[in-house]
């Protein structure tokens, strides 16, 4: 599982060949691993800098490995601390957006061009269609909640295979609740069939649609999809948008991939486990993740089992102590 920290197999195992033959050659190691001298180069180059490999002072050509309890562990401080960064990237935009709006909805003023207040599901459904239909490089969109309805499904499909036939790239991130919904998978799978691209992450920020990184719909209520959207053209708000979408997009994972962090925890695992300690409820997690109370509860019982905990409390101690969170 060291991969999100750029090493791959072959440089795993080159590392790992070093660090119990330190006195091998490029040779030596090559026929090893049973792979070509360049390929071993190319690992070598990697290992060196990410600074898990030193010349060696004794005999030049020869590289001394650095421990890994030392040079890993600097690895994984530096990667902890760009996603900190981005996390803060992430909360920052989030919050120029909903100042953006508040200004909006409180002046009514401004350039009425780049702002434009849809009222309504039906009218937000109209204006979907249009750009879908307009649509000529990309659609970047966030689905978060539970399954999405049956009509809106039915809607979207001929849109969407109309725009993929045109070459238009469809990039969506779905919330990871959505793999307990059997049409909305089946839908992602004839999205991604058609050359779609989708992914899911445990929570998203709110939904979003972004058409050729030109025309941006947000909600009006987040916590009420039904009231309508606010159309976005203005260039600066526009560019802060993609930004998020590229964060989120960055950190979310294949819709068809299942994956589990070295610990066996799934995204949703490791998302409930920070809201425990953050303070949230059993509710206040539902809604953030988009699932019901009692997958919650089911998820929760699972967690203290595995942890050996009688308490909440005792579960979140136990997760940080085992280096879970």
């Amino acid at each position: 599982m060291l991969d999100p920290l750029g090493l791959n197999s072959l440089t795993r195992a080159v590392y790992r060949a070093l660090l119990q033959h330190p006195a091998w050659s490029i040779c030596d190691i090559a026929r090893h691993l049973v792979v070509s001298e360049e390929q071993v180069r190319d690992a070598l180059d990697t290992l060196a800098g990410m600074e898990l490999l030193r010349p060696s002072e004794n005999t030049p050509g020869l590289f001394r490995p650095i421990r890994p309890e030392i040079g890993l562990a600097s690895l994984l401080a530096r990667s902890e601390i760009e996603l900190h960064r981005r996390q803060q990237e992430i909360a920052a935009t989030r919050e120029a957006i909903a100042a953006i709006a508040i200004e909006y909805d409180a002046t009514r003023s401004g350039d009425r061009g780049s702002f434009e207040r849809l009222e309504g599901l039906d009218s937000v459904r109209s204006r979907l269609e249009e750009l879908a239909y307009l649509a000529q490089t990309e659609c970047m969109s966030f689905m978060p909640g539970g399954g999405q309805a049956p009509d809106s499904m039915e809607a979207s499909q001929p849109l969407d295979q109309q725009a993929l036939e045109r070459g238009v790239l469809i990039r969506s991130v779905y919330q990871d609740s959505f793999r307990n919904d059997a049409e909305t998978l089946r839908y992602a799978q004839w999205l991604t069939a058609l050359g779609g691209q989708t992914r899911s992450s445990p929570t998203l920020p709110m939904s979003l649609l972004i058409v050729d990184r030109s025309i941006a719909l947000v909600p009006l209520d987040p916590d009420d999809p039904r009231r309508g959207a606010l159309e976005v053209s203005a260039g600066g708000v526009v560019a802060g948008l993609c930004a998020l979408f590229e964060q989120v997009w960055a950190t979310a994972f294949p819709f068809f991939q299942v994956h589990v962090d070295e610990n066996g925890l799934s995204p949703i695992e490791q998302t409930l486990l920070r809201l425990l300690l953050e303070g949230q409820t059993d509710e206040g997690a539902a809604r953030k993740l988009g699932v019901s109370l009692r997958t919650i509860r089911r998820t929760m019982s699972s967690l203290m089992v595995r942890l050996d905990a009688r308490s909440r409390f005792q579960a979140g101690a136990r997760a940080v102590q085992e280096g879970w969170l």
